[in-house]
């Protein structure tokens, strides 16, 4: 079988990476898998097409803002629209130039909306699939209203058209799963063979160049984007540990459009040497950074976005045996294994953070309990156990025109 996958990102962002990851799955299945993906910063952006473990990318436009390490450029509206137009018609092309039994969109978005419809539908007078992994109007920085009108419109429509859909969690089944059509829950996952605990003396090198090999070390990692990832309730939260746990650090593992801001908030604390930030790092040297960490934690509000969200980072810490702390919003418990891997508080709630954290730090015995769980739990998460369950959306011979 053939497949080719819509991407309005990049293979290296998050969602980019739960494309990539199901694509090697496929292609070791035999399938022969096409990403069609927007590159975050497209003008510097070389090679444009490459095979990755068996998988073609091809790169034909520019994301909707463009991302370069810790920076996001938002582009004049005008100038947005024009990358719009770019991009769609590079999408179309790229349809145009890829004849598939299979079409995915990832996301529904308008860019990949919009060129399903014109060269996939009409043009190749055949139906697609859409695979939905975030609430798209929340989770997006959009700064206008008719912006978030827009999304929300192709997030409404696109599930509609589609032939078949795939979620990453309960939530977002409910929400635009249809009648009478497949619709598959895929959370993301992590590839066990590759994600694991390097060696000790790669760590303890790590652990002394970043001065943490004096106290127990508390992680977050991802994006430093406060409308979506709240890291400033894990900042209130540490100002309440170092109180019990005062050799205690707070490594912080990521960049993002308000690093600067929660560096800024940071520096006027009387703590502040002991957080670490790292900046924006390659995912490859996210394994050696988050495998330092007594626990991890992952901040979430009780909203749309922690709720349709299936998070990456909470996977990636448990196959490398660190507990998590986090909020009970959405699938969380479950992927914690109901307190097994990890422990679930009241979301929102800073001082609920701070007690979780500082009742983990102080029983090692438990952490280590949760530490051999989570290894056990994430095993349920390998991209190839979640690849048999991508595949059911897909009927026994490729559709034609919807």
């Amino acid at each position: 079988m053939r497949i080719v996958f819509l991407l309005p990102m990049g293979i290296d962002r998050p969602s980019g990476r739960r494309y990539f990851n199901i694509a090697r799955g496929l292609v070791r299945r035999g399938w022969q898998v096409r990403l069609l993906a927007l590159h975050p910063d497209f003008a510097t952006c070389h090679p444009r097409r490459f095979v990755a473990d068996g998988v073609e990318v091809w790169y034909v436009g520019q994301m909707h803002a463009r991302k370069t390490g810790n920076t996001t450029v938002r582009f004049s509206p005008l100038a947005l629209l024009w990358v719009v137009i770019r991009s769609t018609l590079g999408l179309i092309w790229g349809v145009l130039c890829s004849p598939a039994d299979y079409y995915h969109l990832g996301k529904p978005q308008p860019i990949n909306g919009m060129a399903a419809l014109i060269a996939v539908c009409l043009l190749r007078r055949k139906s697609f699939f859409v695979d939905c992994d975030d609430d798209e109007v929340t989770a997006n920085r959009l700064t206008a209203g008719w912006q978030r009108a827009m999304f929300a419109f192709w997030q409404w429509l696109l599930p509609r058209l589609a032939v078949g859909i795939t979620v990453n969690t309960h939530y977002l089944a409910a929400q635009l799963g249809q009648p009478g059509k497949p619709c598959v829950i895929v959370p993301n996952g992590v590839a066990i063979a590759q994600f694991t605990v390097p060696p000790d003396t790669i760590r303890t090198a790590l652990a002394h160049a970043l001065g943490l090999d004096k106290g127990p070390v508390i992680a977050y990692v991802g994006t430093i984007a406060l409308h979506n990832h709240p890291v400033d309730l894990l900042i209130a939260a540490f100002a309440q540990v170092v109180l019990h746990h005062p050799t205690a650090r707070l490594l912080i593992i990521g960049g993002g459009e308000d690093l600067a801001a929660v560096q800024a908030n940071v520096a006027r604390q009387p703590w502040r040497d002991r957080v670490i930030f790292t900046g924006h790092v390659p995912h490859a040297t996210v394994r050696g950074l988050l495998a330092l960490a007594d626990l991890s934690v992952d901040p979430v509000y009780d909203d749309a976005v922690a709720r349709a969200r299936s998070p990456l980072k909470l996977i990636e810490s448990l196959a490398l045996g660190v507990p998590v702390i986090t909020g009970d919003v959405g699938d969380r418990a479950e992927m914690l294994d109901f307190g097994a891997a990890g422990m679930v508080v009241r979301p929102g709630d800073a001082q609920a953070l701070a007690i979780a954290i500082n009742e983990l730090l102080a029983d090692p015995v438990r952490r280590m309990a949760m530490a051999a769980a989570a290894v056990a739990q994430a095993r349920r998460y390998d991209w190839d156990r979640l690849g048999e369950q991508w595949i059911r959306v897909y009927p026994s011979r490729p559709t034609g025109r919807g």
